[in-house]
């Protein structure tokens, strides 16, 4: 029996669309479940181009094709067909525009068969910084929801990180450190094969740099 939700609940954003115009038409339960599933897998993945494949969704739904084939239809989905293989995009800007450069063979295939990685289990950010850095004002808790609609959640959660390893629990520097992740490009995106400590230190040297500014 399901024991109800926890305070370390990760969170993610339903399009209010969704919810008014959509759900209320969606009769079938498998194409409602591979609709919310993609919606949750696109908004924790990282990367510039989100897509998923049929294989995907099988943990969801055994036999999602024709579930697919509906959300396609009702447009939630977006589907490109290339050398064979099938991509499932979400019918939003950024997932439009990928699926358009992917379509021009702007965005590379991907190697092989494998499925997109499930993104991993986090804790609810807001209960991360209470734990970690300070009490929850509410000015503070308007800056985070701020920071989760501005950046993937997975680089709130680092920038905290960053922040309690090198002894800075305060938000200003939380946020420091996203802004400089939005002018020079994330430290997973520069270079992935990094140290985590080694990257720590650059972070913490850079951060010090800009709030020096």
């Amino acid at each position: 029996m399901f024991s109800g939700f926890s305070e370390n609940e990760a969170l993610t954003p339903i399009p209010d669309t969704f919810i008014r115009h959509l759900m209320k038409d969606i009769t079938d339960l498998d194409e409602l479940k591979v609709s919310l599933y993609a919606i949750w897998r696109f908004e924790h993945m990282e990367g510039h181009t989100h897509y998923l494949r049929e294989q995907d969704f099988t943990k969801m739904v055994p036999q999602p094709g024709a579930a697919l084939d509906k959300a396609v239809a009702r447009a939630t989905l977006l589907q490109v067909k290339k050398e064979a293989a099938t991509f499932y995009f979400l019918n939003s800007p950024r997932g439009r525009a990928a699926a358009q450069a992917f379509a021009r063979g702007k965005s590379k295939m991907p190697k092989g068969s494998a499925t997109v990685t499930e993104p991993l289990e986090r804790p609810n950010i807001y209960k991360m910084y209470e734990e970690n850095i300070g009490m929850l004002t509410p000015i503070i808790a308007d800056a985070i929801n701020d920071a989760e609609q501005t950046y993937p959640a997975a680089w709130v959660t680092e920038a905290m990180e960053i922040a309690v390893k090198n002894n800075k629990r305060n938000w200003k520097y939380v946020e420091a450190i996203l802004l400089r992740w939005k002018e020079e490009g994330h430290a997973k995106e520069q270079n992935r094969r990094d140290a985590k400590e080694h990257r720590g230190d650059d972070v913490k040297r850079k951060v010090d740099e800009f709030l020096k500014r």
